[in-house]
């Protein structure tokens, strides 16, 4: 389903680490055969971000085969020294993402910015762009680049494979500005699912959907105004630095 403000882009790069929590206790880090949810989101915040606005991930079409490998890479001991950790990286990835963004319901002081032909003009050149800031592939060593795209176009390495199941994933975080329930107000929650990829197509649940949520902690909501935002006021000026 496409909404109205959808963005399509096409997100790549020589490696990739969408991390499993469940590997990194010992040091070593081991990552997920596809992205996961939290990690297409954190790629569109370096694309364009705003507090006013909530990146809902759609759809992730794998285009290329899941290849990994691993390196050994040198760490520091929290004692002083260095340690030798192995690391599982995705080799050669190349994704297409599609997404749109809601209101955030819980920042009425960001109301008057709600406009969401700016917001969606100003997402499709930050792509055409190649994003505000750097794109990381789930790590910071791993480099990636955004250009936009048709979503299904082309041929992609799992088009003809009925279905695939990736088990037990992590989905992502729900922070306190974004939490729709009254339970998860104020709380930093994690959120795991289970993912199916048909004929190459990774469709999300939506965060409220997950049905597996774990509170982590409390956690204060940041609040915006005239001293730390950029608004409807500043929209000319915005248009002009962004070109």
């Amino acid at each position: 389903m496409a909404y109205r403000n959808t963005v399509e882009f096409q997100v790549f790069g020589d490696y990739a680490l969408f991390s499993d929590p469940i590997t990194r206790v010992g040091g070593e880090k081991y990552s997920y055969h596809v992205p996961t949810y939290e990690a297409l989101k954190g790629i569109l915040h370096s694309v364009y971000w705003k507090p006013t606005i909530i990146w809902i991930i759609d759809e992730v079409r794998v285009m290329k085969p899941i290849q990994t490998q691993t390196k050994g890479i040198k760490t520091l001991n929290y004692n002083g020294g260095n340690d030798l950790s192995f690391y599982t990286y995705l080799k050669d990835v190349h994704y297409q993402v599609r997404a749109h963004f809601e209101w955030n319901m819980n920042r009425p002081e960001l109301e008057a910015d709600r406009n969401e032909h700016k917001h969606h003009n100003i997402a499709k050149r930050m792509i055409e762009r190649g994003g505000r800031r750097d794109i990381f592939l789930g790590t910071r060593e791993c480099q990636g680049y955004v250009e936009p795209c048709k979503f299904g176009e082309g041929r992609g390495f799992y088009d003809d494979i009925e279905e695939l199941s990736f088990g037990y994933m992590f989905h992502g975080f729900t922070y306190a500005d974004e939490a729709t329930t009254e339970e998860g107000k104020g709380k930093l929650a994690v959120r795991f699912w289970n993912p199916v990829m048909k004929k190459g197509v990774i469709s999300f649940i939506r965060p409220e959907e997950c049905k597996d949520v774990r509170y982590i902690k409390k956690m204060p909501v940041k609040r915006f105004g005239d001293g730390n935002f950029i608004g409807l006021k500043e929209f000319e000026r915005e248009e002009v630095d962004l070109g």
